[in-house]
């Protein structure tokens, strides 16, 4: 028997396989006697109708249970751990389906291709998606996982089943990870591959789940998010045949192209039907594959994008992958968003900031580009506080020989020239202005015009005797290298601790290119793992400069909404959801992103697009409207508001500051989607968690032939609840009694005329 064999406290995989045929193994693990639930122990007479993880009492079964769904799971005759079930809430532990014995329908679909397993590895007669893949050190190209062992764990926060897999011949254990949020309905899946023996084994795919959904006749629908830049996650749907559809970042960020995440339905509508849904949590290249065959069996696998992706697994080395989170949802499209704004605000984003409202901020960039000067921000700063802004943000153009996009980037210090004093004078006359001081950077980035490059041109992602593209004027730091980590943490350090920053806005625009790492490479290592351990890197500058500033806020940014997905949220507070502020633009952008993001997290900034009209004929109430959906932001060059812009952007500013705990932190609504309508309608609810206060913000862009609107239609209130309902943002604004029975029956009349570009800002609040 190999060596780490030994140390197996189970049955051997021969023995098992054996004992399995009889029905009667047992293997190692807490007692059937105790279930455990997420905080509590009961004893054996406890039904599967409580939420929890639970096992089977006699048979290896296990079942998941949130408040409206179930996933269940089973160990076969031959050991592969099976997805028996996902979907609507079973009811007793007995409602576990077994594991089915056989799917081989012929020779060229034999049974190992139809099963659902839980973590199908390459290897044997397998031929539909797979989700790991290794190389052994004798060559060996072939996976053959097998069931061990499973335990329940209990953390702090939320419960876990881990499911210990081992190869049959190799010292590789791969343990499958599930965490259960109960409350929103999800599961948290992730896999950590350990090499138990004395050799290097080489991962080559290591996704993080495959999920199984149940085989129907009728036709599913897929929904995606797609874009470019300037139109990030715009809603995509399709209908799934037989096929493959696949999705993916191979860019080293999670890319505006396409977003990781997806949902899958059967006739669903907003607010009404079965969805099955899911989204990465990981900051770097990517994929998603959704294949579903002639007998309408789905398949949803992804995690890291296996594309020039290797990692060497050296001798008790461990490595997990991201997490892939899914869930079930039978209140429609609207029922993916309260999940995962929920699991965001309550698991994801960091403490303490989460626990406080978002500022309204204003960013410099439009209104001075690379003009950066100590008189003009302060003059801007200035501005800014007469409106009621709470965080003044200095973009790029703060350091040395930023005059444009083509030097200074990586020499992270104050341009004497710009700032002879330094910050300080800016930043005490922001503070003494009552707002918070903020700044941009871009660490992962160098020009070749910078100190930085000139004295470590090796520090950058290169191929010695291939070309070094810039994009942007732009190549990209190596931030797998810990000296570079060092670097961009002492620099950042000083700047946030000898300037009383108090939020960073850390911008990356470029996809990483020339992926090597000349020193790296060799017998015991793979230049092709810089595409994890540059999104490891990030990660680790950010939880170091958070550990040290606890107070500190940071907002991602690539390129606008290029990196904004869970993993990145872990660590940051909100992203910018695009470059593109034009609000006709942002109506498709921000519904896209709200399927997964919720409001505190999303920055929309009011500012003077659009520029390519020659009269800007957007009022600004309605750029107001837009901008208020999520964090509020101001972008404009505010030294050229006339003073009747000004006092309305006050006022605007002062009613979101009213609302701002609802769109922030409330359950988000869409009542009309753009996407359905070419977006000349739309109309967006939040609403507390009590349902006792809703905002609704609707808007109209272009009515060409003069039509009225029907009544408006309003979500989840109380029906027997009365509500007032009040138009906010005018003095003369009048109110309106009405039922939650009539707001969600009958719907409200929109104080519209017959103009384009018509918005308001409607409040609810029970009587």
């Amino acid at each position: 028997m190999p060596k780490f064999l030994r140390n197996i406290k189970q049955v051997t995989y021969n023995n098992m396989v054996e004992q399995t045929h009889r029905k009667d193994y047992t293997i190692s693990m807490p007692s059937p006697d105790n279930i455990i639930t997420e905080n509590i122990i009961t004893t054996k007479k406890a039904t599967a109708t409580d939420t929890g993880i639970y096992k089977h009492p006699t048979q290896q079964y296990w079942i998941l249970n949130t408040e409206k769904s179930s996933y269940t799971l089973g160990i076969s005759r031959d050991g592969l751990v099976l997805q028996t079930y996902w979907g609507p809430r079973l009811l007793t532990l007995e409602d576990i389906p077994e594991p089915p014995l056989r799917m081989e329908r012929a020779a060229q679909d034999p049974d190992p291709s139809n099963m659902p397993e839980e973590y199908p590895g390459y290897g044997g007669l397998r031929y539909r998606e797979i989700a790991a893949q290794v190389t052994c050190a004798d060559g060996t190209r072939d996976l053959d996982l097998r069931f061990v062992e499973a335990d329940i764990v209990v953390p702090t926060n939320l419960p876990e089943l881990h499911i210990t897999l081992q190869d049959a011949s190799y010292p590789l254990q791969v343990t499958l990870k599930y965490q259960l949020d109960s409350t929103n309905d999800l599961i948290i899946r992730r896999a950590t591959f350990s090499n138990q023996g004395e050799e290097t084994i080489n991962l080559e795919r290591v996704y993080s789940a495959t999920w199984h959904l149940p085989r129907q006749f009728a036709t599913r629908r897929l929904t995606t998010l797609a874009g470019h830049w300037g139109g990030e996650t715009r809603v995509q749907q399709r209908p799934i045949v037989a096929g493959t559809v696949q999705m993916e970042s191979r860019k080293g960020i999670t890319s505006g192209n396409a977003y990781p995440w997806f949902a899958l339905d059967t006739q669903a509508s907003e607010e009404q039907g079965e969805v099955y849904f899911g989204t990465l949590a990981w900051s770097g290249s990517w994929k998603i594959n959704i294949s579903t065959n002639i007998m309408g069996a789905t398949i949803v696998n992804g995690g890291i994008n296996e594309h020039d992706f290797a990692w060497t697994l050296e001798a008790g080395a461990s490595f997990e992958t991201p997490a892939f989170i899914a869930g079930f949802a039978n209140e429609g499209m609207n029922g993916i968003r309260q999940r995962l704004h929920r699991y965001t605000r309550q698991h994801v984003l960091p403490h303490p900031q989460v626990e406080k409202p978002r500022p309204v901020l204003y960013n410099s960039w439009e209104a001075t580009f690379f003009d950066v000067t100590e008189a003009g921000q302060s003059e801007l700063a200035k501005h800014a506080a007469r409106l009621g802004v709470e965080l003044f943000v200095v973009d790029d153009g703060w350091f040395p020989a930023r005059v444009n996009d083509h030097a200074g980037l990586g020499d992270w210090r104050v341009d004497p020239q710009k700032f002879p004093h330094g910050l300080k004078p800016l930043i005490d006359n922001v503070h003494a202005l009552g707002m918070e001081f903020g700044i941009w950077v871009e660490p992962e980035m160098t020009n070749a015009d910078s100190d930085l490059y000139r004295t470590h041109p090796d520090w950058i992602y290169h191929f010695p005797k291939r070309t070094r593209h810039e994009a942007r004027n732009q190549l990209v730091l190596n931030l797998g290298r810990s000296d570079v980590q060092e670097y961009l943490i002492d620099a950042l350090d000083k700047l946030i601790g000898e300037n009383e920053v108090s939020y960073i806005k850390w911008d990356m625009n470029r996809p990483i290119s020339e992926p090597g790492w000349p020193e790296y490479s060799g017998a015991h290592h793979d230049a092709r793992e810089i595409w994890v351990r540059h999104v490891l890197g990030v990660y680790h500058i950010m939880d170091t400069l958070r550990e040290r500033h606890p107070a500190l806020s940071i907002e991602s940014c690539a390129s606008g909404g290029f990196r904004a997905d869970l993993g990145i949220l872990e660590r940051t507070d909100q992203v910018w959801s695009s470059d593109n502020t034009h609000p006709d633009a942002r109506l498709f952008i921000q519904e896209g992103i709200s399927y997964i993001l919720p409001g505190r997290t999303m920055g929309n900034w009011v500012t003077d697009t659009p520029a390519d009209r020659q009269m800007n004929e957007i009022p600004l109430r309605y750029r107001f409207h837009v901008a208020m959906m999520g964090m509020l932001g101001i972008g404009g060059h505010l030294s050229h508001w006339s003073e009747a812009d000004m006092d309305e952007a006050a006022r605007w500013i002062a009613v979101y500051k009213q609302i701002r705990h609802i769109v922030q932190d409330g359950e988000q609504h869409w009542l009309i989607s753009p996407s359905s309508n070419d977006g000349n309608l739309a109309a967006v609810e939040c609403l507390n968690a009590d349902h006792s206060e809703a905002v609704v913000l609707a808007f109209r862009r272009s009515n060409p032939f003069w039509e009225p609107l029907p009544r408006l239609r309003i979500y989840n209130l109380l029906a027997e609840a009365q509500y007032t309902v009040q138009e906010l943002g005018h003095d003369n604004a009048t109110s309106v009694a009405m039922s939650g029975a009539a707001l969600m029956g009958r719907g409200i009349e929109l104080p519209f005329s017959t103009s384009s570009y018509e918005s308001c800002l409607l409040h609810i609040k029970r009587s």
